[in-house]
């Protein structure tokens, strides 16, 4: 292969190894701690089921933490923002 062929296979091939780094990496935003918090702050007899509830809302699965939120005591509304801030 000639080097000036060369280097756009390089460079294409960084950008593809670097790009998929990205894609991988997790969101940073928001997590179970953020929904944790909301609870204790907007629904504190909620408090007891929340840790589990927020876990269930950060891996994707809001049906379980809104059900699993107002089981315990949140208001509907309460809930479903809480398990917004999980995601």
């Amino acid at each position: 292969m000639r080097p000036s062929a060369r280097i756009p296979s390089i460079l294409a091939g960084l950008a593809l190894a670097l790009g998929g780094t990205v894609i991988a990496a997790p969101a940073a935003h928001a997590d179970v701690k953020a929904c944790e918090q909301y609870v204790a702050q907007h629904a504190p007899k909620a408090t007891d089921g929340a840790a589990e509830a927020c876990y269930q809302g950060s891996i994707g699965n809001q049906t379980s933490c809104d059900a699993s939120l107002v089981a315990v005591g949140a208001s509907k509304d309460a809930a479903s923002a809480a398990c917004e801030a999980s995601r």
